[in-house]
C-alpha cells in the first residue's frame, strides 16, 4: 500500500547518521564554550553587550564651540568589546577627525589594545567625558584598560575635571611561570604606548601600584597621554 502524499519515512540508518551529526555538532560547541572566555565572548556577542553606546552629532570636545561628529561609549570592556566598537563605529559613520568619548572602569586588556587600534586606523581622536541629557560633555573617569583605547585617538583631548587611572596590569588565568607572564604583558604594554606615541614613562606609572592610580592633568600631559588640554567641556 502506498503512503500517502506528503508523508515521509525514515530508516534506521538515516536516523543514526542524524543523530551522529547531532551529537557532533553539541559536542563541538560544548568544546568552543569550555575554552576560558568563551562564553563571555558568545554571551557579549549574541546577548548582551557589555558596553553602551551613543552618538551625538554635534559635541564640542575643544571648547571652540565648533561641533564634531561624536560616538560616546560606557562601561566595562568586555570578551568582544573590539568587534562591539567596529560595528558601532560603522553604524555612526564617523570620518577622520571625529571623536570617540569614554567612560569605563577598564576590563579585558586585549580587547583595549584592539579598540585602540581600530581608533588609530580610523584616524578619530579621543576624550574622556559623557553627555547628559541635553547633550551636552561633561566630565568621566577612564581607568585601567580604558587607559589604552584613549591612548589610540591621533589627538587626545583632556577635559577639565575628567581622570585618567592607571595600574599595574596582571592575569587572572592561571601560567605556570607568573614572572614571565608580568613581563609578556608589561613588555606588550610598552609596545602599544610607545606605538601610540605616549611616553615610555607610562608604564613605570602603572607599575608602582596594583589599586587605581589617578594621574594629574600635568603628570598626563608629561607623558603624552594627554596631547591637548582642554580648559572646559
Amino acid at each position: 500500500m502506498a503512503s500517502p502524499r506528503g508523508t515521509f519515512r525514515f530508516s534506521l540508518p538515516s536516523i543514526i547518521i542524524f543523530v551522529l551529526l547531532l551529537s557532533s555538532v553539541v559536542i563541538q560547541a560544548y568544546r568552543d564554550l569550555s575554552k576560558p572566555g568563551a562564553w563571555d565572548f558568545w554571551r557579549e556577542t549574541y546577548i548582551a553587550a557589555s558596553m553602551t553606546s551613543e552618538v551625538i552629532s554635534d559635541a564640542d570636545i575643544d571648547g571652540s564651540g565648533r561641533g564634531r561628529r561624536a560616538l560616546a561609549i560606557s562601561g566595562t570592556i568586555g570578551s568582544a568589546s573590539a568587534s562591539w566598537l567596529r560595528d558601532r563605529l560603522s553604524e555612526a559613520r564617523l570620518a577622520p577627525g571625529d571623536a570617540v568619548l569614554l567612560s569605563s572602569p577598564g576590563g579585558a586588556l586585549n580587547q583595549a589594545v584592539i579598540m585602540g587600534e581600530v581608533i588609530r586606523t580610523h584616524g578619530l581622536v579621543t576624550a574622556v567625558a559623557a553627555s547628559d541629557a541635553a547633550g551636552k560633555l561633561r566630565p568621566a573617569a577612564c581607568a585601567s584598560a580604558c587607559v589604552l583605547v584613549y591612548a589610540g585617538g591621533v589627538t587626545r583631548y583632556g577635559i577639565a575635571g575628567s581622570r585618567l587611572g592607571v595600574h599595574r596590569f596582571t592575569t587572572s588565568a592561571p601560567v605556570s611561570d607568573p614572572l614571565a607572564e608580568a613581563q609578556r604583558i608589561q613588555g606588550m604594554v610598552l609596545g602599544y604606548m610607545t606605538k601610540m606615541g605616549v611616553s615610555s614613562g607610562i608604564v613605570e606609572a602603572m607599575s608602582q601600584t596594583s589599586d587605581i592610580r589617578w594621574l594629574s592633568p600635568k603628570e598626563a600631559l608629561a607623558l603624552n597621554l594627554i596631547t591637548k588640554p582642554v580648559d572646559r567641556p
